[in-house]
């Protein structure tokens, strides 16, 4: 039949339908759409689908909260708590809502881009088919794209995202993250800095190379910009030596001599490393002085994962241990940089990794994604803690999906 319909006196249907004309109004102009008519294009095409307030939803540095973008035919209003609102349920579990609302439906889409939540998309129509549910889903995430893309060539986003000023540090930080989460198939990543705005020494870097995921978490002494610089150095050179396809033990020493020449036989940072195959679950790690990682099965932690651990990179320790572990289908590693465990709460305790073991298996009983429990993780800390911390606090966690 296939052969039939491509046949001259039986052609095949090129022309426009009314689906393809919506999404071809958003693919033909973003490619020379400057990033502060991102607004209006969306806009344009939610009224050509028969929809009303349109809005653009992003989320703040924090985490707490969704901001409406401005822009021309947007609506704006006032930013939306996530933890307390429909936009935000909608944005933690990437699921998109659909609630009557102004004699019509508000639907709420999340903005995803590689499994990195954006933010939310939200438009009143009259009523909802299945058609229309699905022409949503593609223009959100042709949306989310543009959103991504434009990032880079404006501070239009930042400026939106930001609900207080940054130090000079936190921003060389952010500058050199990858995106917060990162959901596939077969494996998923999701991260938090805090605090958000402050953060000096902490960072973390991940990358998916055919069937490996590489990742590290880093924390430079000190703080303010002297940490940020060293930290750069460090996350520049773990880059540098991942790329050239070198093992674990070798990134470590490439690392520990790129900090060591740069800053001088005082200066370290800790560092943990992996490497995880994820069609076998295979995963190799290195600790270079961070706290150990945490082992999550079936939605409980099972262990700590002890293993050997070498000198802070920039120590010139020796030749460092590669722990291997085979993980299950499912399995969830929690690492986490001292600032989190050594804080002390209201009262004056240390927090210590007993009370964070309880917090996971506090958030883990929901049975959400990742990134919804490494967020709902770190807030939860950071409110024991009275609502501040006197030392950069990171968690990153990684999912095998098998």
């Amino acid at each position: 039949m296939a052969g039939e319909l491509m046949t001259p006196e039986r052609p095949a249907d090129r022309s426009e339908s009314f689906g393809e004309a919506l999404l071809g109004a958003v693919l033909d102009r973003a490619h020379e759409l400057p990033p502060h008519l991102i607004g209006p294009l969306v806009a344009d095409v939610v009224e050509r689908l028969g929809g009303r307030r349109p809005q653009v939803l992003l989320q703040d540095y924090g985490q707490l909260r969704l901001v409406p973008l401005a822009g021309e035919g947007l609506t704006g209003g006032e930013p939306q708590v996530i933890d307390d609102s429909e936009a935000g349920r909608c944005f933690l579990d990437a699921v998109p809502s659909e609630l009557p609302e102004d004699g019509g439906v508000r639907v709420r889409l999340p903005l995803l881009d590689g499994g990195d939540q954006v933010g939310v998309m939200a438009v009143t129509l009259d009523s909802v088919d299945d058609d229309d549910r699905r022409l949503l889903l593609r223009i959100s995430g042709l949306v989310a794209d543009l959103l991504v893309t434009k990032h880079g060539y404006s501070d239009l986003f930042f400026a939106v995202r930001r609900s207080e000023p940054m130090s000079v540090a936190a921003e060389i930080q952010w500058s050199l993250l990858p995106p917060l989460a990162m959901i596939m198939p077969r494996v998923a990543v999701a991260g938090v800095l805090e605090p958000a705005y402050d953060v000096g020494g902490d960072s973390f870097d991940y990358a998916l190379n055919d069937d490996i995921l590489h990742a590290v978490m880093i924390d430079a002494m000190g703080h303010g910009l002297d940490a940020a610089t060293m930290a750069t150095v460090a996350i520049g050179s773990y880059r540098h030596a991942r790329r050239l396809g070198i093992g674990l033990s070798a990134i470590y020493d490439f690392m520990d001599r790129a900090v060591a020449k740069q800053f001088g036989p005082e200066h370290f940072v800790t560092a943990q490393m992996m490497q995880l195959n994820t069609k076998t679950g295979q995963m190799q790690w290195v600790n270079a002085g961070h706290p150990p990682p945490i082992l999550v099965r079936n939605h409980r932690v099972a262990q700590r994962l002890l293993a050997p651990t070498t000198l802070p990179v920039g120590l010139g320790g020796p030749k460092p241990s590669v722990s291997e572990l085979r993980l299950e289908h499912g399995d969830r590693v929690l690492c986490f940089t001292d600032g989190l465990i050594e804080e002390h709460e209201r009262g004056g305790q240390e927090f210590g990794e007993d009370h964070l073991i309880d917090c996971v298996n506090q958030m883990e009983k929901a049975g959400r994604g990742i990134r919804a429990v490494t967020r709902s993780l770190s807030h939860t800390l950071k409110r024991a803690r009275g609502g501040y911390t006197t030392d950069d606090a990171t968690l990153l966690m990684v999912e095998w999906r098998g």
